[in-house]
């Protein structure tokens, strides 16, 4: 890492900087929890694309008078749009290197999402090992949780991926 920075830049050249996307594997400790922002407002086009894509067109995500009548008053945010946007607002800190996932494990949605929320999330880096198959490759496993506006939990999962043990290099070598 350069010197002489602010953390999360490395030179590139006389006056010039890079962002830096993702920490490396030293600093993806057992332990460390990172706030994840800013925060996202879940739009009603998320939702409408979310399940478009994903084939999931249940009257609860898609008809606001179907869904005035359920115990919920409203439409319902798909929990595959949820989990992508939860998972998405990670990626520039924990994984914005990761070479591939492995597991995304105890996906658990426990409260509902609607139109207008504003999503917050927090990552804890559970384990961190080199990878027995790759030797250039460390293997990092989290959990992530998720909670709305009003502080409430929305959303927990685990996930593991790779990351290269030499971020660095790896920015040297993709010009990242």
């Amino acid at each position: 890492m350069s010197t002489g920075l602010p953390h999360g830049y490395r030179r590139t050249g006389e006056d010039r900087v890079r962002e830096s996307v993702g920490l490396s594997y030293p600093e993806l400790a057992p332990g460390l929890v990172i706030e994840h922002r800013p925060g996202r407002t879940v739009t009603e086009l998320d939702n409408l694309l979310g399940a478009a894509l994903s084939g999931n067109v249940a009257p609860i995500h898609t008809d606001a008078h179907y869904s005035s009548q359920t115990l919920w008053g409203r439409i319902l945010v798909c929990s595959g749009v949820t989990l992508n946007l939860v998972a998405g607002m990670t990626v520039r800190s924990i994984s914005g290197l990761t070479t591939a996932n492995l597991a995304v494990d105890q996906v658990r949605f426990t409260a509902p999402v609607h139109i207008g929320d504003t999503l917050y999330a927090e990552t804890e880096i559970l384990t961190r090992r080199a990878c027995e198959s790759r030797p250039d490759t460390g293997v990092i496993t989290c959990r992530t949780t998720a909670h709305n506006q009003a502080g409430t939990s929305v959303l927990t999962f685990s996930r593991a991926f790779l990351v290269p043990l030499d971020a660095d290099a790896a920015r040297d070598a993709t010009h990242y």
